[in-house]
């Protein structure tokens, strides 16, 4: 240990097994991500038939939820459509294409969680302000005109401190008579960015005027409880996902808000959806367009999902796409009703009672679908049948997303082969630096065989070396490895933002390493000298670089759009740690063998003459 050839092997044990740790956390934390996503979005199983739908879904669900592996279900309508946002037209994200699902609102909280994934909470505090403003500027004037002297001298004091500081009463009475209303409603203009003054100019009875125009700005729940039941002041309205606006973006610390003045916050306007409807043959009919005001946003945690899905009150989705209930008619003569036909929805999704997996749940939720298929025959009702009907399909959520979960699993799976390789690395330096070690310990080697050592006691001390730095570097790689991986999100703030102070204390001992190796100039050696203007100058890169990216408005690590998720991975997969620790200490003991023998191989003779 009084060397630095053996903290060398350490330390390149130690990185291999961070490397390949930190990598296949990461990985492993895409896969829980996607899995735990699933069951948020989707529940445990599904029952999906798109296009014509399956009709009589209720009696359906009755029947679900009576057996007991299955603790709630709920109807959804699946169609895609496009969406005109409320921007100015011209704009480049005017209309976009989005997923339509037509949900349930109370039912699919049940299973999927969906209330918890609500952004907003309240109006955000700059969005208020903007609220304001233009709530003000529609009513000013009838505020104004209503207002007794006692509030128009307070207005006037509020807009007016510095003016009128130190002026008694009697004289700003007086000067209230002398100010027109126009004057006196720019004042209350402004004053919508100043919440705390603008209450004390107005009554209770202004209060409830500005409430009963925009309810949200005085009771922020309401945004909340609009979100869940999907209306807005008692009209149906839409929430959609986070990343359909254009407004919200992410902020270095993972934290999401409105950009600029937050004046395009989607909960205060309105967007028009339009679908294409297709008939049970396939034809497609005449389009269907309707105008939802946005109640909430909602934050699922997928990328992909966030920038493209739109929950809608479910009948007013049956409605866009011919899947409500409607009277049937005599093919030759129209105006004879014939019959009716039910609403459908083209899934139902089901989550699991506690305990039970959802193998078992969807075994379960087949014997229920075939029971509702008796039924309706029974009752003469048509239904598509599992035996028959191709398109009908009973999932679990993990077969739903088949197509993407079986990539990001093979994708582990080769990151974990490809980063592997790096043991051929790690061996590759330990087998260079033992074979160094052997050269300089010859002649000791020699003194060992000449007092009898045996050829297989120069290899078990060679090999017992391996081991010690095998097993301390692999200790050191999973400290590492769990320092960096659990510090994912602050690492990503640090770059996101990186602190001045930083790049300054990179320069500071960039400079002090400097002048260290200028007060060893006079002894002579090469050595120092060369080491401590390396040094110097990857501090200095280092720190210039710092200041740079800082200047540069920071580096985004992590980009919801590239890699699907919004959180960052942080836990650790100590089942890999630890078998990546293990093959680090294998292959440091394979490594060590090919010196030993080299080791063993050395002629006492010779090497006592070693010099």
């Amino acid at each position: 240990m009084t060397r630095m050839i053996p903290l060398l092997a350490v330390a390149a044990v130690a990185l291999c097994v961070a490397l390949v740790i930190v990598v296949i956390s990461v990985m492993t934390g895409f896969l829980d991500m996607v899995r735990a996503s699933g069951q948020t979005l989707m529940g445990d199983v599904s029952v999906v038939f798109y296009i014509r739908g399956i009709p009589d879904y209720d009696r359906l669900i009755t029947s679900i939820e009576s057996r007991p592996e299955a603790a709630a279900a709920t109807p959804v309508v699946d169609t895609w459509g496009l969406l005109r946002m409320p921007y100015p037209d011209g704009d480049a994200k005017e209309s976009q294409q989005v997923q339509i699902w037509g949900i349930d609102p109370a039912s699919f909280s049940t299973v999927t969680g969906f209330e918890d994934t609500l952004h907003w909470d309240g109006v955000p505090d700059n969005t208020a302000d903007d609220m304001r403003w233009d709530l003000l500027r529609t009513a000013s004037g009838p505020l104004v005109k209503g207002m007794s002297v006692e509030q128009k001298a307070t207005l006037l004091r509020l807009s007016a401190q510095e003016e009128l500081k130190g002026a008694g009463d009697e004289q700003v009475h007086a000067l209230v008579a002398t100010v027109s209303d126009a004057d006196l409603q720019n004042r209350l203009h402004l004053l919508a960015f100043d919440l705390p003054k603008l209450l004390q100019v107005l009554d209770e009875d202004d209060v409830a005027t500005l409430e009963a125009m925009e309810p949200r700005l005085w009771n922020p729940e309401l945004v909340v409880s609009d979100g869940v039941s999907l209306t807005r002041n008692g009209e149906p309205a839409m929430v959609s996902g986070l990343h359909v606006s254009k407004a919200n973006q992410r902020t270095h610390t993972g934290e999401y808000e409105v950009l600029a003045d937050g004046h395009w916050w989607m909960p205060r306007f309105s967007g028009t959806l339009t679908t294409l409807p297709i008939d049970s043959r396939g034809g497609l009919l005449e389009p269907e367009s309707i105008i939802l005001p946005f109640a909430n946003e909602f934050a699922s945690g997928v990328y992909l999902i966030d920038q493209t899905r739109v929950m809608v009150p479910i009948e007013t989705v049956q409605r866009l796409t011919h899947l409500d209930a409607a009277e049937t008619v005599d093919p030759i003569d129209p105006t004879r009703v014939i019959g009716s036909k039910p609403a459908r929805a083209t899934m139902v999704l089901v989550r699991a009672a506690d305990g039970v997996d959802p193998l078992t749940l969807r075994a379960a939720v087949r014997d229920a679908y075939r029971d509702f298929e008796k039924e309706s025959e029974s009752l003469g009702r048509i239904v598509p049948r599992l035996d028959r009907d191709h398109g009908l399909g009973i999932k679990t959520w993990e077969e739903q997303n088949a197509a993407f979960i079986g990539p990001v699993e093979k994708e582990r799976e080769l990151m974990r082969t490809l980063f592997s390789i790096v043991y051929l690395v790690c061996g590759a330096l330990i087998v260079a630096i033992f074979w160094a070690i052997v050269y300089e310990k010859t002649r000791d080697i020699g003194i060992l065989r000449s007092v009898g050592a045996s050829r297989m006691g120069i290899v078990h001390i060679f090999l017992l070396y391996g081991l010690s730095v095998g097993v301390l570097g692999a200790l050191g790689g999973v400290g590492l490895g769990w320092l960096i991986t659990t510090n994912m999100e602050g690492i990503h703030e640090a770059m996101s933002a990186p602190p001045l102070w930083l790049g300054v204390a990179l320069l500071v001992a960039s400079l002090g390493v400097i002048i260290w190796t200028l007060a060893n100039l006079s002894n002579g050696r090469l050595l120092p000298r060369l080491m401590g203007l390396l040094g110097a100058a990857v501090l200095g890169l280092a720190g210039v670089a710092e200041l740079i990216v800082r200047d540069a408005g920071g580096f985004v690590l992590w980009d919801p759009a590239v890699y699907y998720f919004t959180d960052i991975p942080d836990a650790v997969d100590w089942g890999s740690a630890w078998v990546t620790a293990g093959g680090a200490v294998l292959v440091s003991v394979l490594a060590a063998a090919i010196p030993a023998a080299r080791a063993a191989d050395i002629d006492p003779v010779g090497a006592l003459r070693y010099e």
